[in-house]
């Protein structure tokens, strides 16, 4: 079966929005693994916009399948990860005006760095994957720095306009992901992924796990959220 993780940011944004204590990330993330979920992904942003340290340090006591920290590649964010130790962490790129992250990072630009940063995190035993576009050369260059996985990025996909975009960026993501497997990486995908397009999405062979957060949270606010995730698991796996 492929798997399926939820971001429960969205969660923490709602909760934000008012500085409460309510809705509760930790509270959804272990909903979501009832249902099913075989991860649980949060992103811990720079300026602390919805997902706090304190969720981060209190889903590391309480997610029993695994926790993927998405976060920037930072000295502030290396040394956050090495003390709570999620089981993953997934380097992104980000900005501060951005309402989501908006494409891959730029491995290949940044190899030195982004080296040290995987040497670091592998040093406190933590799986690292990078978020890339379906680019040939991001592949390559996340092999280099001695990735472990990739997430690729399907949002172009998912804001194709017509049949023949949505097909053009599908055959780009099945090279990516048979790129990706002949080099040895483990192999992800996620961004703009709903009920709608995982029908096509599902079709391409190798991807291990989709990462999925807006479209179950947003049907979660109206069936609840361990329905929301097994729909979604239900129609990953056919």
């Amino acid at each position: 079966m492929v798997k399926v993780a939820i971001n429960v940011d969205h969660v923490a944004t709602l909760r934000q929005a008012r500085l409460a204590d309510e809705p509760d990330p930790v509270t959804a993330a272990a909903l979501a693994e009832l249902a099913g979920a075989r991860g649980i992904v949060v992103h811990l942003r720079e300026d602390r916009r919805h997902i706090q340290d304190r969720d981060v340090e209190i889903l590391r006591k309480t997610v029993k399948t695994r926790l993927n920290l998405e976060m920037a590649a930072t000295s502030e964010m290396v040394d956050i990860a090495r003390r709570i130790g999620p089981d993953v962490v997934t380097l992104v790129p980000e900005k501060r005006r951005e309402l989501t992250t908006e494409g891959g990072l730029d491995v290949a630009a940044q190899e030195s760095s982004l080296a040290d940063v995987v040497k670091d995190l592998h040093g406190s035993e933590i799986v690292v994957s990078l978020f890339v576009d379906a680019d040939p050369e991001q592949l390559q260059a996340a092999r280099r720095i001695k990735a472990d996985c990739v997430e690729i990025h399907t949002g172009a996909f998912a804001e194709a306009r017509s049949p023949g975009e949505r097909n053009r960026e599908l055959e780009r993501l099945g090279q990516a992901v048979e790129l990706a497997r002949k080099l040895g990486l483990g192999i992800h995908a996620g961004h703009g992924v709903d009920y709608r397009n995982i029908a096509w999405l599902r079709r391409i062979p190798h991807i291990e796990e989709f990462s999925i957060g807006h479209a179950v949270m947003a049907r979660a606010v109206l069936v609840g959220i361990e329905r929301a995730v097994r729909e979604m698991i239900a129609l990953v796996n056919g």
